[in-house]
Parts: C-alpha cells; sequence; structure tokens
C-alpha cells in the first residue's frame, strides 16, 4: 500500500514539473522554422548553447558559443536590448537555455525548430 502511494506521489510530482517545463517555455520562447530564424538570425546574438566539442564540430555562421552548462555566469555576455537566438543539437538544451534566460529578464527569445541537427543553411567547423 505505501509503494503505491510513493510511487502516485512521485508520478504526480513528475507531471506536475512537466506542465511547469511546458508553460514556462512557452513564455520564455518563441519557437521559429529555419526560414523564420534566417529573416532575423543576423540583426540578433546568435547562440549555439551546445558544449564547446561539438560547436567546434560545426556550427551556424555567425554564432557564439555559451553552453547552456554556463549560462548562469555568463549571461551579463548577453545583450537584453537585442533578440537571442539561441539553438542546440534538438532543441532540448536551447529551451533551458530559454527559460533561464527569460528568468533573468529576457524576453526576446527565439529559437530554432529542431535545432542544429535540421539546419540546412550555412554552417562553419573548426
Amino acid at each position: 500500500m505505501i509503494s503505491w502511494i510513493l510511487a502516485i506521489t512521485i508520478l504526480v510530482i513528475l507531471l506536475a514539473y512537466e506542465i511547469y517545463q511546458f508553460v514556462m517555455r512557452r513564455k520564455a520562447v518563441k519557437v521559429l522554422t529555419e526560414e523564420e530564424f534566417k529573416q532575423g538570425y543576423r540583426k540578433a546574438q546568435l547562440i549555439d548553447v551546445r558544449e564547446p566539442n561539438e560547436f567546434d564540430a560545426g556550427h551556424i555562421l555567425g554564432a557564439r558559443n555559451i553552453p547552456v552548462t554556463q549560462m548562469k555566469n555568463r549571461t551579463t555576455e548577453i545583450r537584453q536590448d537585442l533578440p537571442v537566438y539561441l539553438y542546440c543539437q534538438t532543441a532540448q538544451r536551447s529551451n533551458r537555455a530559454a527559460i533561464m534566460l527569460y528568468k533573468r529578464g529576457y524576453h526576446n527569445v527565439y529559437q530554432l525548430k529542431g535545432g542544429f541537427r535540421k539546419w540546412k543553411g550555412k554552417t562553419k567547423a573548426k
């Protein structure tokens, strides 16, 4: 009996967390198709939130690398008065980065739908 109550409690907590994340993502970031992303990223701050080794293997031309794991300590490098265009490999880490930025007062945050793996535009590798 106690194990059922514990299991149900854990499931409720996980469901509540997922709902919270969903609501925060909708507030924090606007998801753009590749075409919409291409229209605005040159006039914005283009940030790749993947780890440096992923960035070095290939990234969108003009992007700078601020890994989501370092985002809390490096938000001062991101201007609040300009739009922020984020991407990662599949859009999971850029979701987390967008929520983090939203909580710090950034409201013009955009994300590449599908992430870098779906990008067909210009890229650069080291």
